[in-house]
């Protein structure tokens, strides 16, 4: 089976802590994989190390074959792999447009050609209609599709979504599903998230990646992950819907 992304036996450790202990897995293209677990478990450090914010002081992470570990973000970026924050971080004084036009323009001169892209991005996320607010002057959910909106227009292979749907209601997340869902339909793009949404993850994932403590403790479908006895132990407790 070939994997787009394939994570191998990374650790990683602050001052003696240890947040990531020898964890190893793979994500194969178009696929939707979430990473759970309880605070503290080491996911956010994870997609750090992916995206080239931090260094892991062992293992490596391949991507497309290629060693991602000795890279900046800027060049893991320009490789295929975007992410987006669990604060979300948009250019706060420029308009929703123009924080779109970053990622096209990062690749082309053209002006006329980065606000038609950023346009047909925002069109697809439901936020054109926002396209002249300044950044900051956005809902919190409106936020939120920005920040997936700058990732993408970047043309990832892999997105890395890190809990894109917290502080979300109940009908917003439902939303944010299925706009992921038909990201990944239309796209073929291989999404890794971050979520502490059961249902979310339940509804959108294919496959589920569970860490406790920096180690992996499961990785399988979202329906045998939720009965597994280590999971509902330590992070779903005894009625995991």
């Amino acid at each position: 089976m070939n994997f787009l992304l394939k994570i191998e036996n990374i650790t990683k450790s602050f001052k003696g802590l240890i947040a990531l202990d020898n964890v190893s897995f793979s994500a194969q293209k178009a696929e939707i994989l979430g990473i759970i677990g309880p605070n503290g478990a080491g996911k956010t450090t994870l997609f750090n190390l992916i995206s080239g914010f931090s260094v892991p002081d062992k293992g490596n992470i391949l991507f497309e074959g290629q060693n991602l570990t000795t890279l900046k973000p800027y060049q893991i970026s320009k490789l295929g792999i975007a992410r987006t924050f669990q604060i979300v971080k948009p250019m706060r004084n420029i308009n929703v447009l123009e924080n779109v036009m970053m990622g096209p323009l990062a690749r082309s001169c053209s002006l006329r050609e980065a606000e038609i892209e950023a346009k047909n991005i925002l069109r697809f996320l439901g936020i054109l209609d926002k396209s002249l607010f300044l950044a900051e002057n956005l809902s919190l959910p409106e936020k939120k599709r920005l920040e997936v909106a700058r990732a993408l227009a970047t043309r990832p292979e892999v997105l890395l979504l890190d809990e894109v749907m917290a502080g979300l209601r109940p009908n917003e997340v439902d939303h944010m599903v299925s706009l992921l869902k038909e990201i990944n339909k239309k796209t073929d793009l291989t999404i890794l998230m971050i979520e502490h949404s059961i249902r979310a993850v339940m509804a959108c994932c294919h496959r589920i990646v569970v860490l406790n403590y920096g180690k992996k403790i499961a990785e399988d479908t979202p329906q045998a992950v939720t009965q597994h006895p280590e999971v509902i132990r330590s992070y779903l407790g005894q009625d995991p819907c």
